[in-house]
């Protein structure tokens, strides 16, 4: 269980460098990931919220629900995919996580993607695709695949980006919910695998 150990160290390493200690210091509990280290797909979304903040897991609220829904939906569980945020603290009353925030957590965000190696990453909402696509505009680039190349533990990778919706955007607008259904059909044929 080597990249067990190296998450942990890593999620140690975060409290012991104090990343963000503002957010620290208001949140209940630093939400480090959840789900298989060997996991072929990485879902990242931009900060815990408050359920995610008193239980220590990303997506367990009414996002998380529906999360869960659409992995079904792509025959997938949760224990065999890894979901995280790009910041690990849940930021007060929910806001947006702030661009220094988001930096500060970045390194972080690239040695855990390195230490689990997914074929894919999914990006839950615009801020979390933003990190990796500057230019995504989520209406108009959800669903579409784009290779980058990012450099992780001093090498240079490529890996596949796959800007989605954010789950929650679904439960404010009814509208989006069979778009995000839809757009998470290609998960699998992304993978390889077929339904």
């Amino acid at each position: 269980m080597a990249k067990a150990k190296q998450l942990e160290e890593l999620k140690a390493k975060i409290i012991e460098d104090k990343v963000t200690p503002e957010l620290a210091e208001q949140a209940a509990q630093l939400v480090f990931g959840d789900g298989s280290p060997d996991a072929e797909i990485v879902f990242i979304g931009e900060a815990p919220g408050k359920n995610e903040d008193l239980k220590g897991v990303p997506f367990v609220g009414a996002a998380g629900k529906f999360l869960d829904e659409m992995l079904d939906s792509a025959n997938l569980q949760r224990k065999d995919v890894y979901i995280t945020n790009i910041v690990k603290y849940r930021p007060p009353n929910n806001r947006d996580p702030e661009p220094d925030e988001k930096a500060a957590f970045w390194p972080y965000l690239l040695k855990q993607i390195a230490i689990i190696k997914p074929k894919i990453i999914a990006t839950l909402g615009r801020h979390s695709g933003q990190v990796f696509l500057p230019d995504l505009r989520i209406s108009a680039d959800h669903g579409q695949p784009k290779r980058i190349h990012v450099t992780m533990d001093g090498k240079e990778e490529s890996i596949i980006i796959l800007p989605l919706y954010h789950p929650a955007a679904a439960l404010y607008n009814g509208g989006l919910r069979q778009t995000l259904l839809e757009d998470f059909q290609s998960v699998p044929k992304l993978l390889g695998v077929s339904n």
